[in-house]
């Protein structure tokens, strides 16, 4: 029997999250080679931060981070290979991925879109693409239920394509990245976050709860983006230039969390923190901010709506968006050695519910029934 044909489809391979976890899941899917052809398409030339499994076959596309330009190129990478179900991550890859497909189309939702779309023009284009296109696709894969919500209650996605995946993580391989060598030395305890420093990570919130905690150890906030030179400054203004450590983007930060006492998720918006896991992996104790979508979920095992104030839940601790006081209040907390041990030792347990080989087996899955169920080529 020939093989079925599957596109997988991002922007790039840069240092992310959603890149992270597009590698991780084709790194457990060598297996499904038996069963299918694989190929992975890079809309952007950019420089990659994480590594596709050698097997895969690559194209690269020129987008050029143009919704236009990039629906081009994929119109072209549509038509050479003629996938058989075409599976993408990322908004621009989806709306690519929703105009090309002439087969089964799977997408994956990875950031809240309500939290995310401004309300100036730009935002408002965004959420009537999303309105329009998203529920044309077969499925659609959401990396946590806050977001499976916000899709079928703001955006009309029909709830029966809808499916919530959690992002899976490779335990075994961020815990043997951590035992190389740190990237930097930092000499001295240190609370740790990381991500990219624009405003939805809500750093300068951070900054300001960690000058007014006054704690002893220093802050480490590892990433790179448009407001590193704001932070800097922000964190000379509050007093604290000299505790507060921009090291930047990291291609492995595993050895740095892994040592912290601490780490910090201080996000407005969130698809599912890859972060916060990872650093829960690691054993360390971690607080975030409640937001929309994924830290209630992971740390409380319940909805955001249910949480309303700083809470000590069973896996770590949650802050209210935007709260200064309430995040300073959560750092003074953490200050104690035994909720911390405490702290880290559940949140290891936890992890153990979103590992790499059980969620590529449900992305697999979704592959297979929308494959079975078949559409006709437009």
């Amino acid at each position: 029997m020939k093989r079925k044909r599957v596109l997988f489809l991002i922007n790039s391979l840069v240092g992310g999250g959603a890149e992270r976890v597009m590698c991780t899941l084709l790194r457990h899917s060598e297996a499904e080679r038996e069963e299918f052809d694989i190929t992975l398409g890079l809309i952007d030339v950019e420089t990659a931060g994480n590594v596709a499994p050698s097997w895969v076959d690559i194209r690269q596309l020129d987008g050029r981070m143009s919704l236009s330009r990039s629906v081009l190129e994929g119109r072209k990478l549509f038509a050479d290979l003629q996938p058989d179900v075409s599976l993408s991550f990322l908004r621009r890859s989806n709306f690519v991925n929703l105009i090309n497909a002439r087969g089964p189309c799977i997408i994956s939702e990875r950031a809240n879109a309500s939290a995310q779309f401004g309300n100036d023009a730009r935002g408002a284009i965004s959420r009537a693409l999303v309105r329009t296109l998203y529920p044309r696709a077969d499925r659609v894969i959401c990396v946590s239920e806050g977001l499976f919500d916000d899709l079928r209650t703001n955006f009309r996605v029909p709830e029966e394509k809808l499916i919530a995946i959690p992002n899976p993580v490779d335990v075994d391989a961020i815990r043997g990245l951590a035992k190389e060598s740190p990237p930097v030395a930092i000499g001295e305890p240190y609370i740790m976050a990381a991500g990219r420093l624009v405003p939805s990570k809500g750093f300068d919130v951070l900054i300001r709860a960690y000058a007014a905690a006054s704690v002893r150890p220093k802050l480490v906030i590892a990433g790179a983006g448009e407001l590193r030179e704001q932070l800097i400054a922000l964190a000379h203004e509050c007093g604290v230039a000299d505790r507060v450590v921009f090291p930047g983007y990291l291609p492995n930060p595993y050895p740095l969390i892994a040592a912290a006492d601490l780490f910090v998720l201080s996000s407005s918006a969130e698809g599912f923190p890859n972060a916060l896991v990872e650093a829960m992996a690691l054993g360390v104790p971690v607080i975030a901010t409640n937001s929309a979508s994924g830290p209630s979920e992971i740390l409380a095992e319940t909805t955001r709506e249910s949480i309303t104030d700083l809470t000590f839940a069973q896996h770590g601790v949650l802050t209210p968006v935007g709260s200064v006081e309430r995040m300073t209040d959560a750092l003074l907390a953490m200050q104690d050695a035994e909720r911390r041990n405490g702290y880290g030792e559940k949140g290891a347990a936890r992890v153990m519910a979103f590992g790499a080989a059980a969620a590529k087996d449900r992305y697999w899955d979704v592959i297979r029934d929308v494959l079975q169920r078949g559409r006709p080529r437009r």
